[in-house]
């Protein structure tokens, strides 16, 4: 068991290394702009070249498993290795898998990823809680065991995701507010934050006119204000978690929407890059400064 906790070896690496998570997503696009194949050779080559250049420099890895998980057995030998090689290089390493189940079929997602004893044991996880938050307990349970960590799903940046995420509830909030309600109630007290986060992506647009309503209403006797909820137009203030924050770089978000996006919570944010870093290889020197140029901007613009 490590001596730290998630939320506190969260912090430490924040602190360390700077606010980036590189997400390493062997997709087609990729291994052909590297001039590799797109077989296992190639996502081979493409991967431990990525964990070469940057484990070593970032605070979080973020393997993305549908990418490996295509290859067969042969990229989950693969993955394996990169999560392996990426933890023994100082980083994080957050498996985005995002899944979610109930009972016994997620004890088992529990005991795959964060068992220490799995072959496929990660620091942290991705879920969805879309069958009940409380279906991932077992995710928490198995996450508090072992000093693990859980990013929850609450507010995507795909259209789709916003008739399911903004749809009101009886109470009048958003179901994605009750998620992050949820696991803000989960992470309470844990200092120097919860092991426990949430997944709201950098390129969240159609929020001004809620944002803007938020500001006058309460919730926990909070009167909401852009300060406090951003352009989600959600209370982050009760979270005491961290913040995955995907769609930066390529997708279209940069390092001046934090603040903007999350408000004040923006100091809790995990932003993380994926193709806008790995199109700089594969060269080592290209990646490396691809990763350090975008850490220090964000660093720069959450003021961390």
């Amino acid at each position: 068991m490590a001596d730290l906790t998630f939320g506190a070896r969260t912090a430490r690496a924040l602190a360390k290394r700077g606010p980036l998570c590189v997400g390493i997503d062997p997709h087609a696009q990729l291994l052909r702009a590297w001039g590799l194949d797109d077989d296992i050779a190639g996502a081979e080559r493409f991967c431990l070249t990525m964990v070469e250049a940057i484990a070593g420099e970032v605070a979080f890895i973020k393997p993305q498993s549908a990418f490996f998980e295509r290859f067969g057995s042969a990229g989950i030998a693969l993955l394996e290795r990169v999560v392996t090689e990426s933890r023994q290089a100082g980083a994080l390493v957050l498996l985005d898998v995002k899944r979610g189940d109930i009972g016994s079929t997620m004890r088992a997602y529990a005991q795959a990823y964060l068992d220490p004893a799995s072959p496929l044991a990660v620091d942290a996880v991705t879920a969805s809680p879309y069958l009940g938050v409380g279906s991932l307990e077992p995710l928490f349970d198995m996450a508090q065991a072992h000093d693990r960590g859980v990013f929850v799903l609450a507010l995507t940046s795909n259209a789709e995701g916003a008739q399911v995420q903004k749809a009101r509830r009886k109470d009048g909030r958003t179901v994605g507010q009750a998620v992050i309600d949820e696991i803000g109630g989960l992470n309470a007290d844990a200092e120097p934050m919860g092991s426990l986060g949430v997944v709201i992506g950098a390129t969240i647009t159609g929020c001004r006119e809620e944002s803007e309503l938020a500001g006058r209403q309460k919730t926990y006797g909070i009167t909401h204000t852009a300060q406090t909820t951003g352009e989600t137009a959600h209370e982050l203030s009760r979270l005491n978690g961290p913040i995955l924050v995907p769609g930066m770089g390529a997708q279209g978000g940069q390092p001046s929407d934090l603040r903007r996006v999350l408000g004040a919570a923006a100091g809790a944010a995990i932003p993380s890059y994926s193709r806008e870093i790995a199109r700089q290889g594969p060269a080592l020197p290209g990646l490396r400064q691809a990763a350090a140029t975008a850490m220090e901007a964000c660093r720069k613009a959450i003021g961390r």
